[in-house]
């Protein structure tokens, strides 16, 4: 399979005429003054690992869905987004427009809450080895005899606290009151439940199933809104609903190909990792653009 015609853009620093606040794995934080420009790159990392090559059109794809998913949930959850129009950007803010203008939103400068808000529809991942060493999820006590992939009679919601570096730490829900107060804390989980929800319904309906997702708050001029990304193939589980089956490890709708190399390979995890071979960051990218597709018809 040939590797797409688009460039993939793994910085954004050359492009961008202005400060570099922060860059993450996949995502470029620059500062306007009064508002963020967010870039999203075609990056990708697995095990903590940003790996190379970086994988066409997946940084397109990242920023369009979310665009999609922030104005589709917009009344459920107020949000950081601005705009992500070329024409209303500062002149000589962006040097190529063509490599642009998909992968980047003006947003607004929320304080982020350092809590990752993650909703489990199923119990897979690292959920379903919680539950197979303690019968619960973050201090949930969850029923006997459960089995991989069943879905829960009703969403659980467990939150981690947000780490920059390493993986972030599952906490129980009370702990995270602590963290932030019982008010934010109830508002957080109430409001992720229902987005959640509204997603899972609507990926129903396009034959995919959303198995779980995290979400990102920050507050703006005291009221907390929905930040970061939402319902990505990076921060959601999704598969497709004809792939739908209990005890199996189900191949998702994501980066599944490359975390699937990895582990075949005998990298041990603890060393920067060699190239990814052509074939795997083809399928990755072809993946991408596919549920881009099945969730917005574009």
């Amino acid at each position: 399979m040939a590797l797409s015609t688009t460039t993939a853009i793994s910085t954004a620093a050359d492009d961008v005429n202005a400060p570099l606040l922060y860059k993450g794995k996949v995502r470029e934080i620059y500062d306007l003054g009064e508002h963020f420009l967010i870039v999203v790159t075609d990056r990708i990392s697995a095990f903590d690992y940003v790996l190379s090559p970086a994988v066409p059109d997946k940084g397109n794809v990242l920023n369009r869905i979310s665009k999609f998913w922030f104005e589709k949930t917009a009344d459920l959850m107020p949000n950081h987004v601005i705009h992500t129009d070329l024409v209303k950007l500062p002149q000589g803010l962006i040097r190529d427009n063509d490599k642009m203008k998909h992968r980047f939103m003006v947003t607004k400068k929320a304080e982020r809450i350092d809590i990752e808000c993650v909703v489990r529809g199923y119990i897979t991942g690292g959920g379903w080895r919680q539950y197979q060493k303690t019968g619960e999820i973050n201090g949930i006590k969850l029923p006997e005899g459960m089995r991989k992939n069943e879905k829960f009679p009703q969403p659980i919601f467990t939150p981690a606290a947000k780490n920059d570096v390493g993986h972030d730490e599952d906490i129980s829900f009370e702990r995270m009151e602590e963290l932030v107060g019982k008010d934010i804390a109830a508002e957080l989980r109430d409001k992720s439940l229902k987005l959640y929800e509204f997603a899972h319904a609507y990926c129903a309906e396009r034959g995919i199933v959303l198995a779980d997702t995290k979400f990102e708050f920050g507050i703006v001029d005291g009221k907390v809104i929905l930040i970061d990304e939402v319902f990505t193939p990076d921060s959601s589980r999704f598969w497709a609903k004809e792939n739908y089956e209990l005890d199996i490890e189900i191949d998702s709708m994501d980066k599944e190909p490359v975390r699937t190399y990895l582990a075949g390979s005998g990298w041990d995890k603890n060393s920067e990792p060699d190239p990814l071979p052509d074939s795997v960051v083809s399928e990755t990218s072809r993946r991408y653009r596919d549920i881009l597709n099945r969730l917005t018809g574009q």
